[in-house]
C-alpha cells in the first residue's frame, strides 16, 4: 500500500531591487540555491520596484535603499500601498539612523546591512515571510537606543506640570463673550467681524482648550478667572449660544 504524496510547499516569492546589477545577480544566485524560495522578478530602480511588485505580488521584497527614479524609502512606501501584505527587507550599505528609523516608517519589516552573508540572506526571507521583523544587529542596537530616548523624553514630559494653552489676544476677547451667553451675530456686532471669523475663533478655541461644546468652554472661562464677576450681566452661560 502506497503512502499519501508529498504535500506540495509554496514557495516563497521574492522580488530583488538593486541599481547594481552584479550585486543583484547575487542575491538572485544565493536565492536560486533554496528549495523553498523563487525569485520571481528583478528591478534597478524605484519606480520599477514599485510596476513590478503590483505586477507580481510577491511575498518578499529586497530592496536597496539608495536608487535612482525613486528612493527605496519612497518605494517601500509605494509597494505597501499597491501590495500590503508583501513583506519588505531593506538592504543597504547605510548604517545611519535616519535611513533605519525611515524605512521602518515606511512599512519595512526588515533592514540588512549588504555585508550579509549567503547564509543569513534566506534566513531574513523566511523569518519576514513568517512576520517576524529581522534587523542587523548593530542597526537594532540604535533602534533600541532611540526608543529608549524617546521614552526617557516622554517621562520628562510627564513629570513636568503642563502649560494651560495660549488664546490670542482675539480668542480671549471671543471666549469672554461666549461666556456671557452671546451668539456668534451678537460677538460678530461687539467685535466688528463677521461670522464666520467668530465660528473660526470659536473652533480654535475648543480644539485648544480640548473642549466639545460652547457650554464647556463657557464654564472653562469662568473657572479660570477669565470674566469679572460682574461680567456676566447679559444672560445665563450658554443661554443664546449657538
Amino acid at each position: 500500500m502506497s503512502g499519501a504524496p508529498p504535500t506540495r510547499v509554496e514557495s516563497i516569492k521574492v522580488l530583488v531591487v538593486d541599481d547594481h546589477e552584479f550585486f543583484r545577480r547575487g542575491l538572485v544566485s544565493v536565492l536560486a540555491e533554496e528549495p523553498d524560495i523563487e525569485v520571481v522578478g528583478e528591478a534597478g530602480d524605484g519606480e520599477e520596484a514599485v510596476a513590478r511588485a503590483k505586477e507580481l505580488r510577491p511575498d518578499v521584497v529586497l530592496l536597496d535603499v539608495r536608487m535612482p527614479k525613486r528612493s527605496g524609502i519612497a518605494a517601500c512606501a509605494g509597494i505597501k500601498e499597491a501590495v500590503p501584505d508583501a513583506k519588505i527587507v531593506m538592504l543597504t550599505m547605510s548604517d545611519e539612523e535616519e535611513d533605519l528609523f525611515e524605512a521602518i516608517k515606511a512599512g519595512a519589516t526588515g533592514y540588512l546591512l549588504k555585508e550579509i552573508s549567503v547564509v543569513e540572506l534566506p534566513e531574513a526571507v523566511r523569518a519576514v515571510c513568517k512576520g517576524q521583523s529581522f534587523i542587523n544587529p548593530s542597526m537594532a542596537t540604535k533602534l533600541i537606543n532611540e526608543f529608549a530616548a524617546l521614552a526617557r523624553k516622554g517621562k520628562d514630559r510627564r513629570s513636568q506640570p503642563t502649560k494651560p494653552p495660549r488664546l490670542t489676544e482675539r480668542e480671549t476677547e471671543v471666549l469672554r463673550l461666549v461666556a456671557r451667553g452671546l451668539n456668534n451675530r451678537d460677538i460678530a456686532d461687539r467685535l466688528y467681524i463677521s461670522d464666520n471669523t467668530v465660528k473660526n475663533h470659536v473652533r480654535n478655541i475648543l480644539e485648544k482648550l480640548q473642549l466639545h461644546s460652547r457650554t464647556e468652554a463657557a464654564v472653562y472661562a469662568i473657572r479660570e478667572k477669565f470674566l469679572d464677576a460682574d461680567d456676566t450681566d447679559d444672560g445665563p452661560i450658554g443661554q443664546r449660544g449657538r
